[in-house]
């Protein structure tokens, strides 16, 4: 393997190594005994759930192709997985405000425990039935335990500024160092031990199942809104309703469809980006490179949450300027370099640096997570958080089908250049957010001025 992948990966993690060593007071947060043992309880379920996701994703197309499938029917499996995450996706979201967060969670444990099963058969039919499963699966895991979360948080009592806390540690160990381990688990179960494709399903499956005794033992249930007399069209309407009434709620839904969509699609793009003349590269080495870069945003964006100034609507607007760059680099290479006609060699020098880019996009994302989330405890209602974040992965899900469906269908320069642009308009969208979220800031502040000459023992107003 060329030096250059190991000078890369060399280097972020003395980087990662740096920042996570040389923390100060400024950097951490004076917390409780009960709240770390919560945080570290959520976190090991959390990073078990991510286990259970990051062992699947490397081998998924992998497998079917070894049951004989063309890219056509792979592509419609895929397909399938994004379009049920979009149809049953909000339902199963407001279920979960309705009947209970902690009941999502367990069903999710079990839904994708039944995905991973149908792994062992090779009948199309049935591979469909699992892409459904994990559609949803993967609705659940992008809602219910988040709203979980800050719900549980908030009835405990604990500060706010302490969820923050919560979402980077959560981000630091289940995207980026549990995603690490788990493409170096799977590689040992398929290769060095020859247990083939389908070991890493397996191996998901327990880690899902003991995330699940975890949840039944020690979690308690929480809802959003679970009034009888509401249905889940009452529901629908009520998510509705906030979304259109608070544009904070409506921008933090387009930004993140905007974003996530442009992360799906460089998941798809980034393998032919680096090796267009099927260059000889190290998929798994990379990967790990990639997700150690996440480690390193996520371990920003502690520093930067932990802290007053700058908010977290300022900042973001400077990360999706830089990711909308980072993956513009492909399309500046394109123009600036020449291209390499050796096949099967090494990577080529465009190649490398749009590997430094593709580095600087992943830890965007790591800065996005948390960040994101942090921003959604403050805006979105409890009574209906699942339902309103499953409304928002309606426009992503629709966006990387009709991208699956179509991603032969122009260069691939061509799809990078629409993500940066799509990446660009977050953060102009960003920039109004944080415009309309100082205003509220300040409308409220006005508010309590007016309260407190009225009643001096009033307590100040929260967002």
């Amino acid at each position: 393997m060329e030096l250059f992948y190991f000078v890369v990966f060399g280097g972020l993690s003395l980087v990662v190594a740096a920042l996570e060593l040389s923390k100060n007071s400024k950097d951490r947060i004076t917390t409780s005994a009960a709240f770390n043992a919560f945080k570290n309880n959520y976190v090991l379920v959390y990073s078990l759930m991510m286990a259970g996701d990051w062992l699947q994703g490397p081998y998924v197309y992998y497998l079917y192709s070894q049951y004989g499938f063309d890219k056509g029917d792979i592509g419609r499996l895929f397909i399938a997985g994004f379009g049920s995450s979009m149809l049953f996706g909000t339902v199963v979201g407001s279920l979960a405000d309705k009947q209970g967060r902690k009941r999502a969670c367990l069903t999710y444990c079990i839904t994708y425990i039944l995905s991973c099963v149908t792994k062992h058969s090779p009948q199309y039919r049935v591979l469909m039935i699992g892409r459904v499963l994990g559609g949803i699966a993967t609705s659940l895991l992008f809602s219910a335990f988040e709203s979980w979360l800050v719900a549980e948080h908030n009835k405990r009592n604990f500060d706010q500024q302490w969820l923050s806390l919560t979402f980077s540690k959560a981000i630091f160990f289940g995207n980026g160092l549990v995603a690490i381990l788990s493409g170096l688990l799977g590689n040992v179960l398929t290769d060095t031990l020859g247990f083939g494709p389908v070991a890493p399903f397996d191996a998901a499956a327990c880690f899902l199942a003991i995330g699940m005794a975890i949840i039944l033992s020690s979690w308690t249930e929480n809802y959003g809104d679970p009034s009888e007399s509401k249905d889940l069209l009452t529901q629908f309407k009520g998510a509705a309703v906030a979304i259109a009434s608070d544009e904070r709620i409506a921008l933090l839904g387009a930004i993140q469809s905007l974003f996530e969509g442009s992360m799906y699609t460089f998941v798809f793009l980034w393998t032919p980006a680096l090796s267009p003349n099927e260059e000889d590269i190290p998929h798994g080495f990379i990967f790990a490179t990639f997700m150690l870069s996440s480690m390193l945003g996520s371990s920003i964006a502690a520093r930067l949450l932990a802290r007053v100034s700058p908010k977290v609507e300022s900042y973001m607007q400077i990360v999706f300027a830089v990711s909308a760059f980072s993956l513009f680099l492909p399309v500046i290479a394109s123009f600036l370099i020449p291209p390499s006609n050796v096949k099967h060699g090494g990577i080529s020098f465009a190649g490398c640096i749009q590997v430094l880019g593709f580095c600087a996009f992943e830890a965007c994302v790591g800065i996005f997570w948390p960040s994101i989330m942090k921003m959604r405890s403050q805006y979105i209602p409890e009574e209906s958080r699942s339902t309103i974040m499953n409304f928002f992965r309606i426009p992503l899900n629709i966006f990387v089908c009709v991208v699956l469906y179509n991603v032969n269908a122009f260069p691939i320069t061509v799809m990078f250049g629409m993500c940066s642009i799509f990446l660009f308009m977050a953060s102009i969208l960003q920039r109004r957010l944080a415009s309309v979220a100082e205003s509220h800031r300040t409308t409220e502040s006005q508010d309590w001025t007016s309260m407190k000459e009225r009643d001096p023992e009033s307590e100040p107003l929260t967002d």
